[in-house]
């Protein structure tokens, strides 16, 4: 056994566990298939005996009696397979939505720098079209292996029993047949891993490129990505096109492998029955039953490759599965009320190799507002990150309330601090269910909120009000209207701390006015992080922290840095410039 075997059989062993809530279910598809298996050799056996027996003997009574018979057992073997194919259907699809489910679940838990390095399309395709591949393993794979697999050796097995000389002619054939299915099957095996492949990087293109079509028409960039995608498509097609070679050479080789196999029983049998050896009805059902040999042989060669495509798409899966980058959910506390003061205290984060915090510390007492300045790149984002635990500390403390964070279970800590982005994300829903996020909350109340922050007027603009369809990232509102309901949904768990990411720099004077306004207002009585390119809105602060590298430059009110002379004034000089 190769190593890539090893790998494989590992892979199904993991996949086998998922079956083991439905194991009652999964033992009575295979045994449906077992009794499948042993009713399909029957067949050849009963036509044997009608030719033999009754036609010999001209024996009307005898004939309808067993096509009867014959009639009775086509009918039991159609409601058996109806019932083995209906609950292995129903099997299979219990299974993948148990997988993506818990692909899913771990997805949520991942830690941000994992979406920041993997391309959404392949992310996609792991909870998406790989689980979905894992259907048919268990549709279409180990139970009907199985089964055919049984009925491969009831067949051979009844065979030698009948006539053990018309069983060698009939297996003759045979190895033609058994090594070409497997090189089929190691050649196809191959063929599917790349065509898996291809289809990730194919959605990881595609999903990146429909998401910026509109950088790809503003600079005429269409061509030359048609072609960059071209090429993607074209290793798409030569890995589906191997598997369509292979195919094309498996099948026919299968057919000349039988019709070797009738020809010699024609051959030898039709000797025998005219010498009396043999008798026309056990040559008839010789016939069959090379029919019936050689065709489970070739669907188990497809089966094993369905479920090596099945594997395939599971090892994707537990690739994923098994990267333990994931949120550090070790903490416990879960406190009811934060005041809302933090300290750092000589914190460094990196991005693999990269230093982005290097031993930040300062102190924000609870009811203060901060703001935090720096060129793009100085760390500003990462150090909110690291306050949200979205990416954790390499080295030093985060206290809040003079408890590290380390300690806090994660939703219980984010559920303190209000993040407000530059960039506000809308689910492709409704304005009250962007806004509450599925949870109870009375209208009366929404309304008030939205009068607070200065967004109930374009609300009752909007078609169906609040049951308005913001449509994909929320590409029906303007920039600013999406900003007010990304604050609308902020504000209704209070957070006692409110973190603002150039929350309004990306919108239009008017719309920055109401916006300012509505944050002024929610901000009395909470400790305020504010990240800012427009000095202007940080002359009210408390105090500004000045990033420059990675590395806390200066801190110090308005008037004092600028009265320094330092980084902090050369922002004010240019911004003034402007």
């Amino acid at each position: 056994m190769t190593g890539r075997d090893r790998d494989s059989f590992r892979t199904l062993r993991k996949l086998l566990g998922f079956i083991k809530p439905y194991s009652s279910l999964f033992y009575l598809v295979v045994g449906l298939s077992l009794v499948l298996s042993v009713l399909a050799p029957l067949r050849p056996y009963l036509i044997r005996m009608s030719i033999d027996r009754d036609l010999a003997a001209r024996d009307t009574e005898g004939l309808w009696e067993m096509l009867l018979l014959l009639l009775g057992l086509l009918l039991i073997h159609a409601c058996i397979q109806f019932c083995q194919l209906y609950l292995s259907g129903i099997l299979g699809q219990n299974v993948i939505r148990n997988v993506r489910m818990k692909v899913f679940r771990h997805l949520q838990r991942m830690k941000l720098r994992v979406f920041d390095k993997t391309p959404v399309g392949q992310l996609m395709t792991r909870c998406v079209s790989d689980v979905e591949t894992l259907s048919d393993i268990f549709t279409e794979g180990l139970a009907s292996i199985a089964g055919d697999s049984l009925q491969l050796i009831s067949i051979t097995v009844l065979m030698f029993i009948v006539d053990w000389r018309l069983a060698l002619v009939s297996l003759s054939s045979l190895p033609l047949l058994l090594i070409s299915t497997y090189i089929f099957k190691e050649k196809i095996k191959v063929s599917f891993r790349q065509v898996r492949q291809a289809v990730g990087q194919l959605n990881a293109f595609v999903q990146e490129h429909i998401t910026g079509m509109s950088i790809i028409q503003l600079f005429n960039h269409g061509a030359s990505e048609y072609e960059k995608f071209k090429k993607i498509n074209k290793v798409h097609r030569q890995a589906h096109m191997r598997s369509v070679l292979y195919y094309s050479i498996y099948y026919p080789v299968t057919e000349i492998a039988q019709a070797m196999a009738i020809g010699l029983i024609i051959w030898y049998g039709a000797r025998g029955v005219i010498a009396d050896r043999l008798s026309i009805g056990l040559l008839i059902s010789f016939i069959m039953y090379i029919i019936m040999l050689y065709r489970p042989i070739r669907m188990i060669a497809d089966k094993f490759n369905t479920v090596q495509m099945g594997i395939a798409g599971a090892q994707r899966i537990f690739q994923l599965m098994d990267d333990k980058t994931v949120l550090d959910d070790s903490g416990h506390r879960a406190p009811h009320q934060v005041k809302g003061h933090i300290v750092f205290e000589d914190v460094w984060v990196s991005y693999g190799k990269e230093q982005v915090l290097k031993g930040i510390s300062f102190e924000i007492l609870p009811g203060q507002k901060i703001g935090l300045v720096g060129h793009t790149g100085s760390g500003k984002t990462t150090l909110v990150q690291s306050l949200t635990r979205f990416y954790d500390i390499e080295q030093g403390t985060i206290y809040l309330d003079g408890i590290s964070i380390q300690e806090f279970e994660p939703s219980s800590l984010r559920q303190k601090i209000g993040l407000v982005l530059q960039d506000p994300f809308l689910f492709s829903d409704s304005i009250r269910n962007n806004i509450t996020l599925y949870q109870p909350f009375p209208e009366e109340n929404l309304r008030r909120l939205a009068e607070e922050v200065g967004a109930w007027k374009f609300i009752k603009a909007c078609p169906n009000g609040w049951d308005f369809q913001v449509m994909e990232r929320g590409g029906l509102l303007s920039a600013g209207q999406r900003q007010l309901i990304s604050l609308m949904r902020v504000m209704l768990t209070q957070p006692p701390i409110l973190v603002l990411d150039e929350a309004t720099s990306s919108i239009d004077s008017h719309t920055e006015q109401t916006i300012q306004q509505a944050l002024n207002t929610i901000q009395q009585g909470r400790t305020c992080l504010i990240i800012a390119h427009r000095l202007s809105t940080l002359r009210k602060v408390d105090k500004i922290i000045v990033l420059n590298e990675g590395q806390v430059a200066e801190i110090g009110t308005h008037p004092e840095l600028l009265k320094k002379g330092g980084l902090y004034a050369q922002f004010h000089k240019a911004s003034q410039s402007t």
